[in-house]
């Protein structure tokens, strides 16, 4: 333990990470064992958590998410306590949502439940959409906005009043194997845990190898976007609208419109921030496809969205690390999951490592999916 450690707490489950999906957690578990959460940075939700695109869509994704999705957006919708948080709004609201593009790619991209457009039809619902700028269209009408902050404050809020521990500005620096746990130092604190929830983001693998427990070749990648000001604001009604190739996309803000190329380039684990002309290169394709007249940037940032080769969350104790519980590799899918995949982990975290494989409790097929043991050629 670090000489810096100025007590040790025992906790039954450590969550490392105050991202959505640590902060998530927290929440599900409080009041039902001795929880911590800590936090490296300053404050809670600095990194990904804090630069979301804040559309939750049922359709989006493969369908263990799809099905992540439904159930987080239920549990969101039912949130009696959730009021103040809010501020007295509901967390979420309807939002639609639509893809455009080739025929080819409209087809591929879009789901069942979704409905086809025809070029006029899209252009009824988006005026500013440029005639030659796609051939098809799809339209989500079950898609939502959600209130990214908060749903965090929200999440917080319960954690707290459960009595969860949280710790911010407390990077994890050491960790071993005691006994039937692990003894943690994290910032100037200590821990003694029976179980370890790795919820580091973007750090998973890096926190991974810091208790001595392989990697499972998660990679971040990179995801730019802006708010801009608009000339002649959009109406607030517009559905967002997705390039069904994942090339750009753009939905109506308080500030005028939020725009993204939608890249997906792999990066390092890192405070990612826009580089020079990335903005300036979105705002140019965001014009090929759309008559938005920008006047100004509000704000601009780059998000790392992190998952492994297969592209599904991980949710699990590690095979072969005890006590150690991934929660990771959400993916574009943080905060449509956060809820189902909370609710998930904190049933195996009391369930124990052992309840997957013996069948002493019921496990859907979507927890098996997400289940590290998947993933059995590890880097």
């Amino acid at each position: 333990m670090s000489a810096t450690t100025n007590s040790t707490h025992d906790v039954d489950v450590l969550i490392v990470g105050g991202g959505i999906a640590g902060l998530s957690l927290a929440s599900e578990l409080a009041g039902r064992c001795r929880v911590a959460l800590v936090e490296a940075e300053p404050s809670l939700a600095y990194h990904t958590s804090a630069r979301s695109a804040q559309q939750l869509i049922p359709s989006y994704g493969p369908p263990p998410v799809q099905d992540l999705t439904r159930r987080t957006l239920a549990k969101l919708a039912g949130a009696a306590d959730a009021g103040s948080a809010a501020g007295g709004r509901p967390l979420v609201w309807p939002s639609r949502f639509m893809l455009v593009g080739t025929w080819a790619d409209v087809g591929q991209a879009s789901h069942a439940g979704m409905q086809p457009l025809s070029r006029a039809q899209a252009r009824t619902l988006v005026p500013q959409l440029r005639e030659d700028a796609f051939e098809a269209a799809a339209l989500d009408s079950d898609s939502v906005r959600v209130d990214a902050a908060a749903l965090l404050a929200y999440h917080e809020e319960r954690a707290r009043a459960g009595d969860v521990e949280i710790q911010v500005g407390s990077p994890v620096h050491t960790a071993q194997r005691v006994g039937e746990g692990w003894l943690v130092g994290a910032g100037a604190e200590g821990f003694h845990a029976a179980n370890v929830v790795n919820a580091a983001g973007a750090w998973a693998d890096d926190l991974a190898i810091l208790f001595g427990v392989e990697r499972l070749g998660l990679q971040p990648y990179r995801r730019t976007a802006a708010l801009v000001s608009l000339a002649e604001p959009l109406d607030p009604d517009l559905p967002m609208v997705a390039a069904a190739d994942n090339t750009w996309y753009f939905r109506p803000d308080e500030a005028g419109a939020l725009v993204s190329p939608s890249e997906a380039e792999p990066s390092r684990a890192e405070d990612a921030l826009p580089r020079p002309g990335d903005i300036e290169a979105t705002l140019e394709l965001i014009r090929s496809v759309a008559d938005l007249r920008v006047t100004g940037i509000v704000k601009a940032w780059t998000g790392l969205r992190t998952s492994p080769k297969d592209g599904l969350p991980v949710l699990g104790f590690d095979p072969e690390a005890p006590g150690f519980f991934w929660l990771a590799g959400q993916g574009g899918y943080g905060f449509q999951t956060s809820s189902a995949l909370a609710e998930d982990a904190a049933a195996a975290l009391l369930a124990g490592p052992d309840a997957l494989r013996s069948g002493a409790s019921p496990v859907s097929e979507t927890q098996r999916a997400l289940d590290p043991h998947r993933l059995s050629v590890r880097t």
